[in-house]
């Protein structure tokens, strides 16, 4: 079975063939299929390609299942005895994807 390391939207991923994750929201639309070309790394079995910093050629296709916001969390800023607090709410954008294939 083999893998790979990808990046997008500033995180890495180690992603296998069938994998579903989420990932920062990306501009394609639901059942469209989007290609990784930031490949940081392709292991097949005992065999590993380690880019620098990417490995040329390589890339990896997923599916767009669905867009959404995670959930919220909350952000308090508080002051004790000093008449001070602030509250803020914040819900991510995600895009769930399918990994549909590794390309080395």
């Amino acid at each position: 079975m083999s893998y790979a390391v990808i990046k997008t939207g500033g995180k890495q991923y180690r992603v296998q063939q069938g994998d579903v994750l989420r990932v920062e929201l990306l501009t394609a639309d639901e059942g469209a299929t989007v290609s990784f070309d930031q490949v940081l790394l392709v292991g097949t079995g005992e065999s590993v390609t380690i880019g620098a910093p990417v490995v040329e050629g390589a890339t990896v296709s997923a599916t767009v299942r669905m867009h959404g916001r995670a959930d919220k969390i909350r952000i308090i800023k508080f002051r004790r005895r000093k008449h001070y607090k602030r509250q803020q709410g914040h819900r991510q954008h995600f895009t769930e994807i399918e990994i549909t294939g590794i390309n080395a």
